[in-house]
């Protein structure tokens, strides 16, 4: 009750302001109600249902489909797994243990699992496709770039004028040149260079060209970093008979590393979203998708809910890599210091 008394006189006092504010609630009441009534009442979503194994898959062999659902599943399992188990170990604490060999061992799985080897038949890159293809590009991309992207902060901050330069330069350079450009370089640029007996196919151009591109960001969000970290650190390192590159390696690093978090994160969740780049140079990844079924004369004009379908899934990943992060800021040691 005073609550409503306290908005009551406020809004007395500032009328103008409450008019404002009732106005923007009523024109977002508003968005939700109409945005909700065309979701339930006038989208036609079968050109989602009917391509629900599009969208995963792409044109994989449907007798093969079961790899990519099966990569896809996996990564939903241990993402819920990561976010939902305890805080503190205890009895669980294998778990936190085996978390993170199993989150690097999804990459090699899921090329395993979608390209074939020794006991699964080989399926070429160019049928890979949809959402798989979307995090299988993410993943590798980002597990490439955040390595580079660590030795190029090295760099730019080492005493050695060539290497600083050199890193420097580097840096600029990509940040300088648009995307889009590093990609078409990648897909179309680079195989002129290399002799006609040695092809690189599209996927690996496509990761390569992201890493190189993310890098030269993640090494200015690690650089950031390391210069927050005080010299009493690298002091205290050496009092203790720590050598420069222990120092580095068990001291500032892994505080500079998580300090960087949030901004690594938005990195990684930028890098999710880039992919859908590559629907301009031919890869059909979950963009491709909805861009080649909206060519199919079924579904003219169900532009929207194909729009509105990717939209929904983009955010929800995106989502889901914010939390993962978020949970990784919460359970590192604090700064400073190792938990028990």
């Amino acid at each position: 009750m005073q609550d409503w008394k306290a908005l009551w006189r406020h809004g007395r006092r500032h009328p103008i302001e409450t008019v404002i504010s009732l106005l923007v609630i009523a024109l977002i009441s508003w968005a939700i109600w109409a945005s909700g009534s065309w979701v339930v009442q006038a989208a036609d979503w079968s050109v989602v249902g009917s391509n629900l194994p599009l969208y995963l898959s792409g044109s994989y062999p449907e007798s093969e489909r079961w790899r990519p659902w099966l990569w896809v599943s996996l990564l939903t399992v241990l993402t819920l797994v990561t976010l939902l188990r305890p805080t503190k170990g205890g009895r669980l604490r294998w778990l936190e243990l085996a978390l993170p060999w199993c989150w690097i061992g999804m990459i090699p799985l899921g090329l395993g699992l979608l390209g074939g080897g020794i006991a699964l038949s080989a399926v070429p890159s160019r049928d890979w496709g949809g959402l798989s293809l979307t995090l299988l590009l993410t993943a590798c991309s980002a597990a490439l770039a955040l390595p580079i992207g660590v030795l190029l902060a090295l760099g730019r901050n080492s005493d050695l004028p060539v290497l600083r330069l050199s890193s420097r330069l580097y840096i600029d350079l990509m940040r300088a040149v648009p995307l889009i450009a590093v990609l078409f370089f990648g897909q179309l640029l680079i195989p002129l260079f290399l002799p006609m007996q040695l092809e690189i196919n599209r996927v690996l151009r496509a990761v390569v060209a992201f890493a190189l591109f993310a890098a030269a960001y993640v090494a200015e969000d690690v650089r950031g970093g390391l210069q927050s970290i005080p010299s009493t650190q690298t002091e205290a390192a050496a009092a203790l008979g720590l050598s420069p590159i222990q120092s580095l390696r068990l001291v500032v690093l892994p505080q500079a590393l998580r300090i960087a978090i949030p901004a690594l994160t938005n990195q990684a969740i930028g890098l999710l979203q880039n992919t859908s780049l590559m629907a301009l140079l031919g890869l059909v990844e979950l963009l491709g998708i909805g861009r080649s079924l909206l060519a199919n004369p079924a579904f003219i004009g169900r532009h929207l809910e194909v729009y509105v379908w990717l939209g929904g899934l983009y955010w929800m990943f995106c989502t889901a890599m914010a939390l993962l992060a978020r949970r990784i800021e919460r359970d590192s040691p604090p700064l400073g210091g190792h938990t028990a």
